[in-house]
């Protein structure tokens, strides 16, 4: 029984002893392993995306936006000026952008409000919008007190009148040379009554010169003050589609013309970014 008792005991001691030995294995190769893992990662940053970029704004990449390339020739419009104000398609507006691409709608359209300019001499009894007509007195009349004078030569022309003109025109020049004279009809800014072609004597009645003459010169420089452009100025056929015309003026108000001057836009396609217009 004793002997019993001594092999029970030394069976316990052995197995205590072993459970020992194990615990200690691994406790020491727990230790081995974190040793080891820890000194792998001091190499990697441990903090997560987002603390990176908050702890060092300076490494994010930059990226540039990409380029963009206006679409030249594009005016842009003054602060404050609503280039939206009025319509260029609508052939009651008097922003409508009349040219080779871009015909009345209807084609035989015709104003509805027509009178004669007040103190201004039509050669052919002619007649203009009732906004453009006062315009055109008040800068006859302020040309008049600078000592300069100008009639008209031609203002509003309906679909027939400029159909029997465009075909006159080509009957004596050849369809590709009255195209760079006369508007075809449907396409005719006259049509619109928007416009009216000046001249102070016969010498230069629809001719270049006038824009050399006194009253020429004179409408080139103060016509955006009455809300008159010259719609097809010199250098610009490529995008109008006509050749120079000092005489052909074109009323779009004030606020439009005086923006033109100012910004040195010279042709309405160019100051809203439409295309050019040189053929049909």
């Amino acid at each position: 029984m004793a002997g019993a008792q001594h092999g029970g005991r030394r069976v316990r001691v052995w197995q205590v002893a072993a459970l020992t030995l194990g615990v200690g294995l691994l406790v020491g190769v727990t230790f081995w392993w974190a040793g080891n893992h820890n000194n792998t990662d001091r190499s990697v940053d441990t903090a997560s995306p987002v603390e990176s970029v908050l702890a060092s704004p300076s490494q994010i990449p930059q990226v540039s936006a990409p380029a963009v390339t206006a679409q030249a020739p594009v005016a842009l419009p003054s602060s404050g000026f609503d280039t939206e104000r009025y319509s260029l398609e609508d052939a009651d507006s008097p922003w409508v952008v009349v040219n080779k691409h871009r015909p009345l709608e209807p084609t035989d359209y015709a104003p509805g409000d027509l009178v004669t300019a007040s103190g201004v001499r039509f050669a052919d009894g002619g007649t203009m919008r009732r906004e453009a007509a006062d315009a055109l007195s008040d800068m006859e009349s302020a040309a008049s007190s600078d000592g300069l004078d100008f009639q008209v030569s031609s203002a509003y022309r309906g679909f027939a009148r400029q159909s029997d003109i465009y075909h006159t025109h080509v009957n004596k020049l050849g369809k590709a040379k009255a195209d760079r004279l006369s508007a075809r009809p449907g396409y005719s800014e006259h049509q619109t009554g928007w416009s009216a072609d000046l001249y102070d004597s016969s010498a230069c009645r629809l001719k270049s010169c006038f824009g050399d003459s006194a009253a020429g010169q004179w409408v080139a420089a103060h016509g955006a003050e009455y809300g008159f452009i010259i719609r097809y100025p010199e250098g610009k056929s490529s995008v109008t589609g006509y050749e120079y015309e000092p005489w052909h003026v074109r009323y779009v108000g004030e606020g439009l013309a005086m923006q033109m001057r100012e910004r040195n836009v010279a042709t309405l396609e160019e100051f809203f970014g439409l295309p050019a217009a040189p053929t049909y």
